[in-house]
C-alpha cells in the first residue's frame, strides 16, 4: 500500500513519512535493477527509538566484557566466567540472551581452542596458561538485544597462535571498514575480510557468520566473512547487525558435537579465534555499538 507523504512513516517512527524515510525509500529504488543485489527488507530498519534501545543493551554488554577482561585468568573455570556473565547482566537489569535459548543451558558461549563457538562452560575446563579463548555475550535490555565477543590470551601462548589471534582482530576492522552506505553490500565485508587473511594461510568459517540483531537474537541479514564486492545486501542507514569472522589456523572443516548439540570444533583441532562487533549503519558511515 502507497504511504501518502503526511502518513506516519512505516517504522513506526511516529514521524510523517516525507520527514523521515520518504528520501531513504526513493534512493532505494536507484538499486533494483541491478540482480546482484539484494534490497533490506523494512523491518530490518531500526528507527531512533530502537537505535537507543540497542544501544543501552550494548552498554550493559560492554560492561560485562570489561569485567570478564578482568578476571579471566589461569586457575579460573569456564563455569566461573557463566557466573559472572549472569551476575552482571541480570544485576543491570538485562536478561542473558543465551540461558534457554532453543535449550542453550548457559548465559555465555566460552569457546577455548579448537572450539570455533558455542562452548559450554562448565567446571571442569579450567584455562592453562597456552589457552585461548573466546567469550560471547549478548545481553537482551528491555527487549532489545546487543551482541558481541572478545579473545583472551591465557599465560605464555605460542606465537603462532598468538598471530592467529591478532589477525583475527584485525580481520574485523578490516571488515568493518568496508561499510560505506549506499556504496557496498555485505559481500563487500566478506571481501574484505577474505582479502585480507588470505595472505596468511588461515582458513574463515564461511558457513556461520554475523547476522542481524537489535529487535531479535538473530535477524537478516546473514553476514558472511566471504564474499564478492557489490553482492549480498545493500548497506543502508539502520541496519544493524553483526562483524564476528571465525577464523582457523588448519582447514576450514568443522564438526558439531553430538553429545551438546551445540559445540563446534575445528576438525583438525587446530585453533580458532573469532572477535565479533555489532555495528550500526549510519548516513556517514558505521558506528561501533557493542565490542
Amino acid at each position: 500500500m502507497k504511504i501518502g507523504p503526511n502518513s506516519p512513516c512505516w517504522c513506526k517512527s511516529k514521524k510523517k513519512y516525507k520527514v523521515c524515510h520518504m528520501q531513504f525509500d526513493e534512493r532505494l529504488k536507484g538499486f533494483s535493477k541491478n540482480p546482484k543485489i539484494e534490497l533490506p527488507p523494512r523491518e530490518i530498519i531500526k528507527n531512533d527509538k530502537q537505535i537507543a534501545g540497542i544501544k543501552k543493551a550494548a552498554k550493559v554488554n560492554n560492561l560485562v566484557l570489561d569485567e570478564v577482561s578482568k578476571m579471566v585468568k589461569e586457575g579460573i573455570t569456564t563455569a566461573e566466567i557463566d557466573l559472572l556473565v549472569y551476575k552482571l547482566i541480570t544485576d543491570n537489569g538485562g536478561i542473558p540472551a543465551t540461558l534457554g535459548y532453543y535449550g542453550y543451558p548457559k548465559s555465555v558461549c566460552t569457546s577455548v581452542n579448537e572450539q570455533v563457538c558455542h562452548g559450554i562452560p562448565d567446571d571442569k575446563t579450567v584455562l592453562k596458561s597456552g589457552d585461548i579463548i573466546n567469550v560471547d555475550v549478548t545481553t537482551i535490555l528491555d527487549g532489545f538485544y546487543a551482541d558481541a565477543s572478545r579473545m583472551f590470551m591465557i599465560g605464555d601462548v605460542a606465537e603462532e597462535t598468538r598471530k592467529l589471534v591478532e589477525v583475527t582482530k584485525e580481520a574485523r576492522e578490516v571488515g568493518f571498514k568496508a561499510i560505506k552506505p549506499w556504496e557496498t553490500c555485505v559481500g563487500d565485508i566478506g571481501y574484505a575480510i577474505s582479502e585480507y587473511v588470505k595472505p596468511f594461510g588461515y582458513s574463515i568459517i564461511r558457513d556461520i557468520g554475523g547476522h542481524g540483531v537489535g529487535i531479535d537474537f538473530h535477524e537478516d541479514p546473514y553476514v558472511c566473512h566471504i564474499g564478492q564486492p557489490m553482492t549480498g545486501m545493500l548497506l543502508v542507514p539502520g541496519m544493524v547487525f553483526t562483524i564476528e569472522p571465525m577464523i582457523n589456523m588448519g582447514k576450514e572443516d568443522f564438526y558439531e558435537d553430538e553429545s551438546n548439540g551445540w559445540t563446534i570444533y575445528t576438525e583438525d583441532k587446530k585453533p580458532s579465534a573469532q572477535w565479533e562487533y555489532t555495528v550500526l549503519v549510519t548516513e556517514e558511515g558505521a558506528e561501533i555499538i557493542a565490542y
